[in-house]
Order: structure tokens, then C-alpha cells, then sequence
């Protein structure tokens, strides 16, 4: 997966915004709209663009409650593993989920319309599964930063 610094800026600009049309991004990178929209095109099918999304308030569509969760597995074996991982992305709760190092093997970030909604999921999701061994729940206070950009270095290529 080669890129440019013109594709570094790209990736830079619909990071802010992906509602960026291909016009103002040729104009802040000095190309055609249709030069942008190739490069872009291309940035989606290499997937270093993984996806184009926006990023939705919790609390405006009533789940207030954010938890960040820490989950360890009873045993590390690929087919339980593998099998956690599946129902992380079939769970609607659960907005983001990462298979990490150290003393817990998943972290969580769940969103929820109340405790007691919560305590409801914990039953379901964690509470009935014999392969978890534990879960640690910390509730979020106040969300101070939120996004999936990552800083994009200049060049890649000579």
C-alpha cells in the first residue's frame, strides 16, 4: 500500500471530514475534482481508507451511558477467541471493540440507555458465556475527545 503527499493530504482532510466533496479537496491539494475522486477511489479499494463514517452523539439518540468494559477470557484459544470476536460485531451495544495485550484480553466501548439497560446486557452478553472469565466496567464521565483519525505521514514513497 503505496502513497503519496498528496494522497497524505487527502487523508488528512476527510479525517476532519468526509463530507468533503472532490471539488474543495482538489482545490486544497491543487487537482482536478475527477484526479481526487481516482485517488480516492483508490485509497478505498487498497483500504487504507477502511470506511467513510460519521460519528453520532450518543447521548442525542438516548444512550447516555457509556461504559468502557475490560474483558478476560477464561482460555486463549483461537476458536474462543474467534467466537468473542463475532459476537462483538453482531452486538449493537457495543460501538468499538479491540483484542489487546496485558491483563485483560478485550477492550470495550458500550453505550446504553440507562444502567439497569446495562445490567440487563451484562446478563446476556457477558454473564452466560462460561468462557469469560472476568469483566471490568468502568463508566465513562465525560467524553473528551472522539474520532478514528490517525496522524498521516507526509510521503511513504521516495
Amino acid at each position: 500500500m503505496n502513497y503519496d503527499r498528496i494522497d497524505a493530504r487527502i487523508l488528512e482532510l476527510i479525517q476532519k471530514n468526509n463530507r468533503l466533496t472532490s471539488d474543495a479537496i482538489g482545490e486544497q491539494v491543487g487537482l482536478s475534482a475527477t484526479a481526487c475522486q481516482r485517488r480516492l477511489k483508490r485509497l478505498r479499494a487498497e483500504r487504507i481508507i477502511e470506511a467513510d463514517v460519521s460519528i453520532v452523539s450518543a447521548k442525542a439518540v438516548g444512550r447516555p451511558v457509556q461504559m468502557i468494559v475490560f474483558v478476560t477470557l477464561e482460555r486463549e484459544r483461537a476458536d474462543i477467541i474467534d467466537r468473542f470476536k463475532k459476537e462483538i460485531k453482531a452486538s449493537p451495544e457495543i460501538a468499538t471493540g479491540f483484542y489487546i495485550t496485558g491483563e485483560a484480553d478485550f477492550l470495550l466501548y458500550i453505550t446504553a440507555r440507562s444502567m439497569e439497560d446495562y445490567e440487563q446486557f451484562t446478563r446476556q452478553f457477558f454473564y452466560q458465556n462460561a468462557n469469560i472469565k472476568s469483566v471490568k466496567t468502568m463508566v465513562v464521565v465525560d467524553r473528551v475527545k472522539v474520532g478514528f483519525g490517525v496522524p498521516v505521514a507526509e510521503s511513504v514513497e521516495d
